[in-house]
């Protein structure tokens, strides 16, 4: 998910303070697909690659590869129909679940995520109070998932069998989570197949999903198998089910799988979804119906609108062997194609190159419509919303900022797929450092790093489960701005070179196995070759930010040698919060002459003893924020003449002031 709120109140307070060649394989005439490939199926020689000949923008088709990048847990076969009348989509769903670990059982757990707006006693109503990032739930916006059949292969029928759980907060009003009691046993290796049909009733679009409109927005809409993780995964001691309902603070886990999907909407509307078109829309009676495909992606998501200005080109770079780059633009945005076009370019080249290849044939941009901004700004596999187009002329903050930011996603959401449930900041954290990063160096927006540690105000422990961080601020300033300065504070300690070894050989070994933190903490140490055990437990594990303060200043004058006049200056620092290794400290005196030294930050305090023929004037700890992890710059600065209860609670009123500014401006 986005940050664009987060900068526009980091650059507002700022301002106050300063006053080729294509994977996918393609035909003139493409001849229709009689099958899809089993995920069991061996792997077929590549097509050889080259210039792709050009298609109608209506019509872009492809096949699926032969290539196997993930174990592909779950298949899904699915048939919706939109009902744009009623707003709501009946479907079915043919779904195979391969069990993967080796203990047999007897139950099966969906996620019904639409469930969440069923009404206001869900679990994410109650958490969320209505509302995501500033939009919030219309009156009459109420909507769910019914599951109208469920069967086995055999056509027993397992409705009755369906029981709603609710494993993190016993409400019993949450209807996200089903489990359903098997008539057989699936051992470890066996596949299961159940055939669902279902119905949702959209809602008005604020948080992901829903109508605005003619506008759909098709996020989690499915009925979605649970994660069944065997030993060993993520640090789990025994197999067993992951099991959680949907958070207002959390967004989501699912195995990795193949999907092919056909999708029924009006003959007007055009359909942007993950993967690609298999073959021609077949159109009857003023509809149309379309099919996609995708593997080895954990999710399928798909929209659709009457309105979208669609187009589309073809890209390649050293890193990336060819997508087909796909706009879905709202009217209002239709003539800055080319703004959009180059922010994905840019990501996805130099994403491929610092995280590895972008293995997809496409990447599809979803640019809603003003009133559906609430399905802007968020992250699927090979499809990304951009946020809504509320102005003809958006900064870079709301278009190439948003765009970079979601397709970073694609490559930690999408392929490294960490538990966003318990460990969201591996996915929203990276995310955003390989965002500034990258609008650092196309667009020239240096990061603002002490502000953004400023609002750091309520830390809390990185590797917790979303809903325990509280408020949705909290949760963001944590999971986002916290998490991404730690990565910032590693690569200060590291060096450029060793971070981009890091985060490289992170990306490269975890793709499509849902890693951990102490996954990733392993990668840091075995880079760096040392323990980084104290670092994480204080900023990862527990919810330290760096705090060090000027505590006294005495000054005395002394005899000097001869007679000359001499003054002894004792400077007492403590730390109040997380260590560093090196803590500047810049000391100047009367006569202008200044001395820097460097403190290890270890120890509660320190007194430092300095003999200077001035009498010290100030202290400074950090005079060029290099420590981005220090939220509290108040106590950084200390005057030897000036009354220190006066001084700070001074400044101390101006910083709350623009820190209260901050807090209405974001999330």
């Amino acid at each position: 998910m986005t940050r664009r709120s987060l900068f526009i109140g980091i650059s507002f307070l700022a301002l106050c303070l300063i006053a080729g060649t294509i994977r996918y394989t393609l035909s003139p005439e493409p001849s229709h697909l009689s099958s899809f490939a089993s995920k069991k199926a061996k792997p077929l020689d590549s097509a050889k690659t080259g210039p792709a000949p050009a298609l109608p923008l209506t019509e872009s088709i492809q096949h699926p590869t032969a290539e196997v990048l993930s174990d592909r847990i779950t298949e899904y076969h699915i048939q919706v129909h939109l009902d744009e009348k009623n707003q709501t989509l009946i479907g079915t769903e043919t779904l195979t679940w391969t069990h993967p670990g080796k203990k047999s059982v007897n139950e099966l757990y969906l996620h019904l995520y639409p469930n969440a707006f069923a009404s206001g006693e869900s679990t994410f109503m109650k958490e969320s109070g209505g509302k995501l990032r500033g939009d919030l739930m219309p009156k009459d916006g109420w909507g769910g998932m019914e599951l109208t059949e469920i069967r086995t292969t055999d056509g027993i029928s397992l409705l009755h069998r369906l029981q709603y759980v609710q494993p993190d907060d016993g409400n019993t009003h949450d209807r996200t989570l089903a489990k359903i009691r098997l008539p057989v046993t699936v051992r470890g290796g066996e596949d299961l197949t159940l055939k669902i049909q279902f119905k949702v009733n959209l809602p008005k679009v604020f948080a992901r999903m829903g109508t605005a409109g003619d506008f759909v927005m098709a996020g989690q809409w499915f009925p979605k198998v649970s994660v069944y993780e065997p030993a060993g995964t993520r640090g789990r001691q025994t197999e067993g089910w992951n099991l959680h309902q949907y958070h207002g603070n959390s967004e989501f886990y699912s195995d990795f799988g193949i999907y092919s999907v056909s999708i029924n909407v009006p003959e007007t509307y055009t359909v942007a979804a993950t993967g690609f078109q298999t073959k021609p829309a077949v159109r009857k009676d003023g509809r149309k119906t379309v099919q996609f495909y995708a593997d080895d992606v954990h999710d399928f998501a798909w929209s659709a609108s009457p309105h979208f200005v669609y187009a589309e080109e073809p890209f390649s770079s050293a890193e990336v062997p060819g997508v087909r780059i796909k706009l879905y633009l709202d009217p209002a945005h239709q003539d800055l194609k080319d703004r959009y076009f180059y922010a994905a370019k840019v990501a996805l080249s130099n994403f491929s190159k610092w995280y590895g290849r972008y293995p997809y044939s496409t990447l599809s941009v979803v640019v809603p419509p003003a009133q559906g901004n609430g399905a802007g700004g968020m992250e699927y596999p090979t499809l990304v919303t951009a946020f809504g187009a509320n102005s003809e002329s958006p900064g870079y903050d709301e278009l190439e900022r948003t765009v970079i930011h979601e397709v970073a996603h694609q490559f930690f959401y999408g392929m490294v797929a960490n538990n966003e449930f318990e460990e969201a900041w591996l996915d929203e954290a990276f995310a955003s450092y390989a965002e500034d990063k990258l609008m650092e160096q196309e667009f020239g927006i240096a990061p603002n790093l002490p502000l953004q540690a400023a609002l750091v105000s309520n830390p809390a422990p990185l590797a917790q489960v979303s809903w325990k961080f509280g408020s949705s601020d909290i949760y963001a300033k944590n999971v986002y701005s916290r998490g991404q300065l730690i990565l910032l504070d590693i690569e200060r300690q590291v060096g450029a070179k060793a971070m981009k070894r890091i985060l490289y050989n992170y990306s490269q070994k975890f793709r499509f196995k849902h890693p951990t933190t102490s996954d990733f903490q392993r990668i840091v140490e075995q880079v760096t070759g040392r323990s980084w055990k104290a670092y994480f437990n204080q900023y990862v594990y527990d919810g330290k930010m760096a705090d060090f303060s000027v505590d006294r200043i005495a000054v005395q004058s002394i005899a000097g040698k001869n007679g000359a006049a001499l003054y002894e200056s004792k400077v007492t620092l403590s730390r109040r919060g997380g260590s560093a290794p090196k803590v500047p400290l810049l000391f100047s005196f009367k006569d202008g002459h200044t001395v820097r030294k460097v403190w290890n930050g270890e120890g509660e305090t320190v007194q430092m003893t300095l003999r200077y023929k001035a009498p010290l004037d100030w202290v400074q700890i950090d005079p060029d924020y290099s420590l981005v992890l220090e939220n509290k710059h108040i106590n950084n600065y200390m005057r030897a003449e000036v009354a220190e209860p006066t001084g700070t609670r001074a400044t101390l009123g101006v910083v709350k002031l623009l820190e209260a500014m901050l807090g209405a401006l974001v999330w």
